[in-house]
């Protein structure tokens, strides 16, 4: 990762905070596919955690988790900047995001995959489960993480 730190840090699922991480999630997972910015908040966000990395105080990368089994939940929206693919963000974003999982005592964490992140799970311990499927008009697979 080049010049200045990447910050990670939690936000609350409201404020100026929340429309630069969607703005963010639009640029990165949704506009590509011609979709609309409607597309972009979920009717369960505000149950959700949310986790974003900034540079010089401007979101670059985020990953949202909602609890949503009674030993674990779903990661979703993971994002980071196109500038900034392939350099580590991703990574630190999703290893930050399990240590809170994990300290919140839940175990496992099940996640959407396209096709094109299946390797970069696959490298953080997730496994595939399942047939593939489509999602967004992407090829999916359910890929999950476990804890003893």
């Amino acid at each position: 990762m080049s010049d200045a730190p990447i910050v990670l840090r939690a936000i609350e699922p409201k404020g100026s905070d929340l429309e630069a991480e969607h703005d963010l999630r639009y640029r990165v997972l949704r506009e590509p596919l011609g979709m609309g910015r409607e597309t972009v908040a979920f009717a369960f966000e505000s149950d959700c955690w949310h986790l974003i990395a900034e540079r010089r105080g401007v979101i670059v990368g985020c990953v949202l988790f909602h609890p949503d089994e009674p030993t674990g939940g779903r990661l979703l929206q993971m994002a980071v900047d196109a500038t900034l693919q392939g350099q580590g963000v991703g990574r630190l974003l999703v290893q930050a995001l399990e240590a809170r999982v994990r300290a919140a005592g839940f175990l496992t964490i099940h996640l959407h995959a396209r096709d094109t992140a299946i390797g970069f799970y696959e490298r953080l311990g997730y496994t595939v489960e399942g047939d593939p499927y489509t999602e967004v008009g992407l090829p999916h697979h359910h890929m999950r993480k476990r804890w003893e």
